[in-house]
């Protein structure tokens, strides 16, 4: 599960037996202040999501339900990983591009972002990352 591109970040969880509760708390379980926080859900089968790498901003990508790939590449090597436990992150690091797929179904993609939304801040185009990743 773990990538040469991304770290796993395992949050902590409290088991209870009315059931579970995971938490994150800014610069105690993640290398950065929350900023920004969105989700993905209801993505149709066979779609592909995100197709970019950001130059700054950090990202921890949780399922808070269901499962979904995360394929990676930084310009010379690529990785997938599959995100399936709600309580295990994927923390993507300026420089690496991303795409998420393979959603199941009810899928529900949560991320944790270190900055606002800046346009600025995205390498939309594959050709693009790759002159930047080897510059």
């Amino acid at each position: 599960m773990s990538s040469p591109l991304a770290l796993i970040l395992e949050l902590p969880v409290v088991s209870d037996p009315r059931g579970n509760l995971c938490f994150a708390e800014s610069s105690r379980h993640l290398p950065f202040d929350i900023a920004r926080v969105y989700f993905l859900y209801d993505v149709p089968s066979g779609s592909m999501r995100a197709g970019h790498a950001h130059l700054a901003l950090q990202q921890l990508l949780l399922p808070l339900s269901g499962s979904f790939d995360v394929r990676l590449h930084d310009g010379r090597r690529e990785d997938r990983v599959t995100l399936n436990r709600p309580h295990r992150g994927l923390l993507i690091r300026p420089g690496i591009w991303r795409e998420v797929d393979n959603f199941s179904s009810g899928a529900i993609c949560l991320v944790l972002a270190s900055a606002h939304y800046d346009e600025a801040d995205y390498i939309r185009d594959f050709d693009d990352f790759l002159a930047y990743a080897r510059a």
